[in-house]
């Protein structure tokens, strides 16, 4: 672990080696329990408020009514039995027999209103008590009594009947009385109910606020903050302040992934001195690679120029000593005098060949579309001597167009087709077939001979400058040509190289890009 993480925790104690799904993991279930905890009691206070009202709407409210139907209906059973008793009238006796029936019906709703309740239903009873004592003693006998009669017993029984209904007129307003005030105490209850549901709410509202502000908060300071740093150092160093450090904060994994970032920043940093230095160093091989070259183009202009004077006049004047001298001086002489001449004239061709070598790709670079027939019947013009000599049959498949240099691909045709004809077999007359099939973007081409061959193991080295696999004597030669037409091929785009599997001779095979699809005109007169 990084020392500068090491040195955070200790500071910080236990916490700091949290990493943010941790604290994530903690803070979503402490949220939960504080939430859990405020919906139960925000549930027991909806319960409560709704248990409350129903008690007030549905028990309180109504029993209160009913009590005071019940009265109502006792009052009009008193008030028809005391018109009847006092004039005797029939009519009088409808309004006692609809506060009967209503107070059935009063009493039929009040009863299981008073169950549970000790108070209410002793009230009840009471009043029913003394209903059902004034009912016997004074209104049942008057009503079902004759007019005569009726008037005669309301007048015994008046006084009777007064205290009586006095006292249940008293039992009625304590039954009310009671039953208001435990509606009050409902209704005070029920008020206090939705008041504490109120207060549970609006801390219910306040602690979620509060805890979204803590969320935000702490993935401000322990997420976004620390990630918005993180990532303005990255980008600074992206902008090439490669010198700023990135120093991590906020939780573990977060100061984790600043430490290894802050690594590759290092590391990036190593690298790129490493490059600076190798892409200095490769500045100053370039300078080298530049002066070296411009160093063998003078060398190039020296050969071509001042080294061919001298050696014309060697081989001139060798040449005189022999037309003059010749069969004057012993045998010796005559041998030296052809070594001069032969070592002149073999050097001049080395250096016309070096300067050929020298120029492929540097003076002759005129990229174009060529057509290889035309390329190769200049080849085959230039060597007509040689093939008419050595009574060479030279043939080759149709030639395509390809891009290229003109000189250059004379140059390649004229190398391979001379190569065929000079290394062949003393047994057969030279046969040579060219050969060239399409191969995608390329065009793959075939020199085949059926001279002497090439042992395996030379078939690498002989495409390397200077390379001679027999002596001036038995085979003329430089031990370029064959080096000069690797360089125009891979100069090309292509590769050369010898068939391992052909044994009836050499193959030479060799690729070429297949022209354009919108190519210039082609140069149908190649020079050599």
């Amino acid at each position: 672990m990084p020392p500068a993480i090491k040195t955070e925790r200790s500071g910080k104690g236990v916490f700091s080696g949290w990493t943010t799904r941790r604290w994530l993991r903690v803070g979503v279930a402490t949220t939960l329990v504080v939430l859990a905890v405020l919906g139960s009691l925000g549930g027991w206070a909806m319960w409560r408020t709704s248990q409350l009202t129903d008690e007030l709407v549905d028990r309180r409210s109504p029993a209160l009514i009913d009590a005071m139907r019940v009265e109502q209906a006792l009052v009009n059973q008193e008030t028809g039995i005391r018109g009847y008793g006092i004039s005797g009238r029939s009519d009088f006796l409808q309004p006692y027999a609809q506060g009967v029936s209503d107070e059935r019906a009063a009493l039929r709703r009040l009863r299981p209103l008073a169950q549970g309740d000790g108070r209410a239903a002793a009230d009840l009873a009471e009043v029913q008590k003394l209903a059902g004592t004034w009912q016997r003693r004074i209104a049942d006998p008057i009503s079902t009594a004759s007019a005569t009669q009726a008037v005669k017993l309301a007048t015994e029984r008046a006084a009777e009947g007064k205290s009586t209904f006095d006292a249940l007129r008293r039992a009625m307003a304590r039954q009310q009385a009671h039953l208001q005030n435990e509606r009050q105490a409902s209704a005070r209850e029920l008020r206090q109910a939705q008041r504490l549901r109120n207060w549970v709410f609006a801390v219910i509202a306040l602690v979620i606020i509060g805890v979204a502000v803590l969320v935000f908060e702490g993935l401000r300071r322990g997420v976004t903050g620390p990630l918005a740093e993180l990532g303005s150092a990255a980008r600074d160093v992206a902008r090439g302040r490669f010198e700023r450090s990135l120093v991590g904060t906020g939780p573990a994994d977060l100061r984790q992934l600043a430490s290894d970032v802050e690594s590759m920043r290092r590391r990036l940093v190593e690298e790129l001195q490493f490059s600076e230095a190798a892409r200095r160093l490769m500045d100053e091989q370039a300078e080298d690679l530049k002066r070296s070259n411009t160093e063998l183009e003078q060398f190039a202009y020296v050969a071509s120029h001042d080294l061919q004077e001298p050696l014309r006049k060697v081989s001139s004047f060798t040449q005189l000593l022999q037309r003059r001298y010749g069969g004057q001086l012993d045998a010796k002489a005559d041998q030296y005098i052809a070594f001069a001449v032969d070592g002149a004239n073999r050097m001049q061709i080395l250096i016309n060949d070096l300067l050929a070598f020298s120029r492929v790709g540097r003076v002759h670079n005129d990229q174009r579309t060529v057509d290889l027939e035309a390329v190769m019947s200049t080849a085959l013009d230039n060597l007509s001597v040689t093939v008419g000599e050595s009574g060479a049959l030279i043939d080759h498949d149709p030639l395509p167009t390809v891009v290229g240099d003109t000189t250059q691909l004379v140059m390649l045709w004229q190398n391979l087709l001379s190569n065929a004809v000079k290394f062949r077999s003393p047994d057969r007359p030279p046969r040579v077939h060219v050969g060239a099939v399409s191969d995608g973007d390329l065009w793959e081409f075939s020199v085949t001979d059926n001279g002497i061959g090439i042992a395996p193991e030379f078939q690498e080295k002989v495409f390397v400058l200077f390379q001679r696999l027999h002596t001036k004597d038995a085979y003329p030669g430089t031990g370029i040509g064959l080096a000069m037409c690797k360089k125009v091929v891979e100069f090309h785009g292509g590769t050369i190289r010898i068939d391992p599997d052909y044994q009836l001779g050499t193959r030479v095979v060799f690729t070429l890009p297949v022209a354009a699809a919108s190519p210039a005109a082609p140069d149908r007169e190649p020079q050599p």
